[in-house]
């Protein structure tokens, strides 16, 4: 008889940012393929008897809470949030079930970013004071990332006027001046920066010595940089940067995390990353154990054992 299809939400986030493009494209590499033959050893063929489903979501937070809750069986977090999670700090504190997640790889280093109009006349982190600025949803890791800078600047929220949308509800008062800017961590380029080209933004650089020390006290936060060319007419700027991780809860069945981590570093999925979002080409087996900050699930453990010479970084 046929085998009940079962489904694999991950959660992602807003649309115009890169957790919902390449949680997506994860969702489709997990999906189980027409042929016959499905390898779970290779995953070339997605999980045997699964679908894959992108949710859209306010972001790491969200999808750390949603995993726990067992409300999607997987989600994009950014280390540091995972960490948190894990820990139970901060928005986690008391929350008994976010100490289960657990890592399946890390992805890609997102990139903290300030995108301010060019009229603003915004060209660090202190000229920020005074300006409407949206600093993402309350329960984003961008906003936890925001107060870390902030707060390396002996500044707060409170210091700007701030603003708490997600990117994908900023463009149009971003275009007509209500606001003079945005922040996001995420991969580049994002959307919701490209779409503003029209009217001229440019980034406000995390000077490599904040982002040192932020990095001190917070491990998974470090220095990076964007690349000039990324967006038009912006050049290299400074800032800090976090992996974005692909977690579950640690009550999942070893086996199905097993055949998700192949399918994920199947060949088929690798191909449609790097086709199909211009982040999907950081997304390595070379960098799949890079910057990951809790422990593997025991399914993802395996795999990686079991294939030492296609993954760089020791398996704890």
């Amino acid at each position: 008889k046929a085998e009940k299809i079962r489904i694999i939400r991950i959660g992602t986030g807003g649309k115009t940012g890169v957790y919902y493009p390449i949680g997506k494209i994860i969702a489709q590499g997990l999906t189980m393929g027409d042929a016959e033959a499905v390898n779970s050893t290779t995953g070339e063929n997605g999980v045997p008897g699964y679908v894959g489903v992108a949710q859209n979501s306010a972001g790491s937070i969200e999808n750390a809470l949603k995993v726990a809750n067992g409300e999607v069986e997987a989600g994009l977090v950014q280390a540091d949030v995972a960490l948190s999670a894990f820990r139970g700090e901060g928005v986690f504190k008391g929350n008994d079930k976010v100490h289960r997640l657990r890592a399946v790889a890390s992805l890609y280093p997102e990139k903290f970013q300030i995108v301010v109009r060019n009229d603003a006349k915004i060209h660090s982190i202190n000229d920020l004071r005074g300006k409407r600025i949206s600093v993402d949803e309350i329960g984003s890791g961008t906003l936890a990332a925001m107060r870390i800078v902030l707060s390396a600047h002996n500044m707060t929220d409170k210091d700007l006027l701030p603003v708490y949308l997600k990117p994908v509800f900023t463009h149009d008062k971003i275009v007509s001046g209500e606001l003079q800017g945005f922040v996001a961590m995420a991969g580049t380029p994002m959307n919701a920066v490209k779409q503003l080209s029209d009217i001229g933004v440019s980034l406000v650089p995390v000077s490599p010595e904040a982002a040192e020390l932020i990095a001190k006290q917070y491990t998974y936060l470090t220095p990076g940089k964007i690349p000039s060319g990324i967006y038009e007419n912006v050049p290299e700027t400074p800032t800090i940067q976090v992996h974005a991780i692909l977690v579950v809860d640690e009550s999942m069945d070893e086996e199905l995390v097993y055949q998700m981590t192949a399918a994920l570093w199947s060949q088929r999925t690798l191909s449609m990353l790097e086709t199909g979002h211009p982040q999907g080409k950081f997304i390595t087996k070379e960098t799949a154990l890079t910057g990951i900050s809790i422990p593997l699930h025991p399914g993802a453990k395996k795999y990686y054992r079991e294939h030492p010479d296609h993954f760089n970084g020791s398996v704890q």
